[in-house]
C-alpha cells in the first residue's frame, strides 16, 4: 500500500475511497460535460450584467487610457474595475479580462496585476518583481493593443470582507502568522502590518467563507465564477471591444479562475493559464495544504473528471496553458499528466494544434518570456484581421 505522509495512519483512506467510487473518470470535450461544469458551479442569482454601472473616474499615462469603474453584482460591496486601453487609439480593439492571482493576498485585487490611476505603491512593485518579471502585465496588454478589464473578485480588494466581520479565532491564528512570517519584509518595500495581518488572517478566514457558501448551497469557486463571467459578458458587448468573444488571463489564482470561467462562459474565445495546472492525484501528499478551496469547485467534481477535464472542456477553443518546471505548488509529474489529458483531449477533437502548452524553468512566476508568449496567443486567436 502507497503511504502518504500527511495522512500518515490514514493513507489507506485513499484506498478506501477508490474502493467507495471512481475517481477523476475522463470527462471528454462537449456538451455532456459542460452542462456537467454548469451545474458543478451553478450560482446565477441574477441576470448576467452589472447592476448600477458607474464611470468613476478616468486616467491616462505611460501610454495607457484608463477608465475606473464600479458596479454591484447584487450582493455585498460593490465592485471596483479598471478598463486599459492603448493611449490616443481610436475604435475596436480585442478584449481581454485579466484575473488576478490569489497569492493569500486579499487586501489587494486589480492592485497586483495592474497600475491605475495612482500609480504604483511600493507593495504592488514589489508583486510585480516577486510574480511577474516586475510588469505590470494587464498595462504591457494594454500598450500591445487590447482592451483590458481588470476587476476585483469575490474576497479580494474593493470585494474583501471587512476586518470586523472575521471571527476572532481567525483573527488570532491570523495574528500568530504575521508575528512568525510576514508577508513581505524587505525594507522599503515592506508590506505595512496592518495589511500583513489582515492577508494571513484572510488565508484562515478563507475556510469559514467556505463553510459558508456550503450552507447555502454553493461554493467560493461557483460565487467567483459567477463574477468572472459577469466581467467577460461586460467586456464582450461594450462598444469598444471586437465582437465575437474575449481572452481571458491570469497567472496562480488568477489562471484557476481563467480555467472556470473558459469552462463556463460563452463570451471566452481564447484562454491563457499560467501556473495553476496538474492532475489532482499529482496533489496528493505533495500540495493538497498549499492551495485554495478555489481548486476544488465541488467534492463530487472528482468523481466525474479530473482539474485538466475543466479546462479541455470546450475543446477545441484555443487553450494556452503555461507550466514552470519548479513550481513550488505542483509536482512536475502532476504538471506532465495534465498536460497530456489535455493533449489527449483536444486530439479527440481533432485539433491538437489548438492547445498550446509550454514549460518553462524556473519557480512559480508569469514572467516577460512568457507574457511575449502569452500575449501573442491572444492575439493570434481574438484578433480580427
Amino acid at each position: 500500500m502507497k503511504t502518504y505522509a500527511e495522512l500518515d495512519s490514514y493513507s489507506d483512506l485513499v484506498t478506501a475511497a477508490k474502493k467507495s467510487h471512481r475517481l477523476y473518470p475522463l470527462a471528454r470535450p462537449g456538451k455532456a460535460t459542460q452542462k456537467l461544469v454548469k451545474q458543478t458551479l451553478s450560482f446565477d442569482p441574477y441576470p448576467l450584467k452589472p447592476q448600477k454601472l458607474k464611470v468613476e473616474g478616468k486616467w491616462e499615462a505611460d501610454g495607457v487610457a484608463g477608465e475606473v469603474l464600479s458596479w454591484s453584482v447584487g450582493y455585498g460591496p460593490r465592485t471596483e474595475a479598471w478598463l486599459l486601453r492603448p493611449a490616443g487609439v481610436k475604435g475596436k480593439l480585442p478584449g481581454v479580462v485579466a484575473l488576478h492571482d490569489h497569492g493569500g493576498f486579499k487586501y489587494y485585487g486589480k492592485e497586483k496585476n495592474t497600475i491605475g490611476p495612482n500609480g504604483a505603491t511600493d507593495v504592488q512593485t514589489d508583486w510585480f518583481d516577486r510574480c511577474y518579471g516586475g510588469k505590470a502585465y494587464a498595462n504591457e496588454l494594454a500598450r500591445k493593443g487590447f482592451c483590458v478589464l481588470v476587476h476585483d473578485a469575490f474576497c479580494w480588494g474593493s470585494r474583501r470582507f471587512p476586518e470586523q466581520a472575521i471571527p476572532e479565532w481567525d483573527k488570532i491564528a491570523g495574528e500568530g502568522r504575521h508575528k512568525s512570517s510576514p508577508m513581505a519584509s524587505n525594507p522599503p518595500r515592506a508590506m505595512p502590518d496592518e495589511m500583513s495581518r489582515y492577508c494571513w488572517t484572510t488565508v484562515f478566514h478563507e475556510h469559514t467563507v467556505q463553510k459558508y457558501c456550503t450552507v447555502l448551497g454553493t461554493t467560493m469557486s461557483a460565487i467567483i465564477t459567477y463574477e468572472d463571467r459577469l466581467a467577460a459578458r461586460y467586456l464582450a458587448t461594450r462598444k469598444d471591444v471586437l465582437p465575437g468573444g474575449v481572452g481571458c488571463v491570469g497567472l496562480s489564482g488568477g489562471g484557476l479562475r481563467s480555467t472556470l470561467l473558459r469552462a463556463t462562459s460563452d463570451d471566452i474565445r481564447a484562454a491563457v493559464v499560467v501556473g495553476l495546472m496538474s492532475t489532482y492525484e499529482g496533489l496528493l501528499d505533495h500540495n493538497v495544504v498549499s492551495h485554495t478551496w478555489m481548486l476544488y469547485p465541488d467534492p463530487a467534481w472528482a468523481r466525474h473528471g479530473d482539474w485538466p477535464d475543466l479546462v479541455s472542456c470546450r475543446a477545441p477553443a484555443p487553450l494556452m496553458v503555461q507550466y514552470d518546471r519548479e513550481d513550488a505548488l505542483f509536482t512536475l509529474a502532476g504538471m506532465k499528466a495534465a498536460h497530456a489529458r489535455i493533449s489527449g483531449h483536444y486530439k479527440s477533437v481533432g485539433k491538437p494544434k489548438n492547445y498550446v502548452g509550454e514549460f518553462y524553468d524556473g519557480p512559480h512566476k508569469f514572467d516577460v518570456p512568457m507574457q511575449k508568449s502569452a500575449f501573442a496567443f491572444l492575439e493570434k486567436h481574438l484578433l480580427r484581421k
